[in-house]
């Protein structure tokens, strides 16, 4: 047989074909139209757990999408990984703004580029890849491993919630493998040991029952678009805070260490702010460009609109104006309170003239991890077999509810070893997955399940009395 790494490497065209293959299904879970392509997406994830060896796969129906569950347990003695991810993508809006379609995945300068390329899609099949390439090349695995596979994560994980609950002894295991997050950079891997929460509401103003002619009735009614604009705008104070009341209370502070390891980063504020086109930075003051993306709170309108936005001109007061807010939450905010404090604070500062509505539409924890972990020890030991370069600890700005839910549930650490680059477009037109990095990641994937399988690779000794 062949050795493991002349195995992949013998590969890679079979491998780059089969993401092609995923990443051009249009499985855009939030879009009502798209829902049998996020179950034929499911398919696919299904027929390929069973083509790389898992003896057992199952596609559970849930109230939205489908979730895929499959396993290979013949490692007796051994740990078991439970290997999370998500086969469901953002909308591709403005379709305009891609360079080639986003259903159909274009390889130029060593790069995929594709929806779903880098979130989550070719991140997640590194872990199936590696799965059979040691059951090819040795006919066993070093560890256990369990896939859960979710169509819901772009819209909330609500089905998967339940599923974890109900299912919390089948999916039992020693550690949780995610790869839906980016390394700091190419040329130094990192492990993601943090992520913020979220807290999603939308808000509707509404003045008159219907639209008026701005001319007839200007000056004597509200115009709902204008308060909702200002209410907006007292949201966040000239230094980057915000000014909700009580918003900052809970907000879990960085340790002089986090802030020391964050500062020795290879990070360039203007390297930043080139690659993103924009002007210049802003943020809360008082704290680095890594420190308020990562581990500081933040609130952000995601999309405002009312009244008539079309060509020419079309002088009314809109009846409505609507607004979609999110905000980034840290340890110890909950979405819940953060909600709840949110909507009281925009009724109290809208006009009595006007009607104020605001919805929680989804949130989640935030989560952080130790670094010490002998789980997390044992990924950094892959990574810097696969990477040649040790991996730094670092934090992330976004946010994946589940993770939190995991170690909740099931009691075991989460690892977030992702093989995206902070480059990668995610939720933006061009997303791409760097074609050294998806090979690259079979490998580290392969080697984590090495590294597992050691004593104590996913457990922490039993401590002596």
């Amino acid at each position: 047989m062949a050795t493991l790494g002349a195995y992949l490497s013998e590969q890679r065209d079979r491998h780059l074909s089969e993401l092609k293959d995923v990443l051009a299904i249009p499985s855009i879970s939030t879009d009502p139209t798209r829902a049998a392509d996020v179950k034929r997406a499911a398919e696919w994830m299904h027929g390929r757990l069973e083509s790389a060896g898992c003896t057992r796969v199952a596609t559970h129906s849930t109230p939205f999408h489908p979730i895929v569950y499959g396993e290979w347990l013949g490692a007796a003695g051994r740990p078991t990984i439970l290997v999370y991810g998500h086969f469901d993508v953002q909308p591709v809006d403005p379709l305009e703004l891609w360079h080639s379609p986003p259903f159909e995945p274009t390889v130029r300068d060593g790069r995929i580029y594709a929806r779903g390329s880098s979130d989550d899609k070719g991140q997640v099949i590194t872990h199936v890849l590696a799965l059979e390439a040691h059951l090819r090349t040795s006919g066993t695995c070093p560890v256990n491993v369990k896939f859960l596979l979710e169509g819901e994560e772009e819209v909330g994980s609500e089905s998967v919630e339940a599923f974890l609950k109900a299912h919390a002894r089948e999916l039992a295991c020693d550690a949780v493998v995610v790869s839906d997050t980016a390394m700091f950079s190419k040329r130094l891997p990192s492990i993601v040991y943090g992520l913020r929460g979220l807290t999603y509401l939308e808000v509707l103003v509404r003045g008159s029952d219907s639209d008026l002619h701005s001319g007839s009735f200007g000056g004597a009614v509200i115009n709902p678009a204008n308060a909702l604009v200002g209410m907006l705008a007292r949201l966040k104070d000239a230094k980057g805070r915000v000014t909700i009341p009580g918003f900052y209370d809970k907000v879990r502070r960085l340790t002089a260490a986090e802030r020391k390891a964050f500062r020795a980063l290879p990070h360039s504020d203007q390297a930043l702010r080139r690659s993103i086109g924009a002007p210049d930075l802003f943020g809360e003051a008082g704290y680095t460009s890594l420190e308020r993306m990562w581990a500081r709170p933040s609130l952000d309108i995601n999309g405002i609109w009312s009244g008539f936005t079309g060509k020419g001109a079309k002088t009314v007061i809109p009846a409505e104006a609507r607004a979609k807010v999110s905000m980034r939450l840290v340890p110890d905010q909950t979405s819940a309170e953060i909600a709840r404090k949110a909507a009281a604070y925009l009724k109290k500062i809208a006009p009595k003239a006007v009607k104020t509505t605001v919805e929680e539409l989804h949130g989640g924890p935030a989560w952080v991890a130790p670094t010490d972990h002998p789980a997390m020890r044992a990924a950094s030991r892959a990574i810097r077999r696969a990477f040649g370069k040790a991996p730094v600890f670092v934090r992330e700005g976004g946010s994946i509810p589940i993770v939190a839910s995991f170690e909740r549930t099931l009691g075991v650490p989460a690892v977030l070893m992702g093989f995206g680059l902070q480059d990668d477009n995610l939720h933006a037109p061009n997303e791409k997955f760097d074609l050294d990095q998806f090979y690259r990641g079979i490998e580290a994937s392969a080697f984590l399940m090495e590294e597992l399988g050691q004593p104590n690779g996913a457990k922490k000794p039993a401590r002596r009395r």
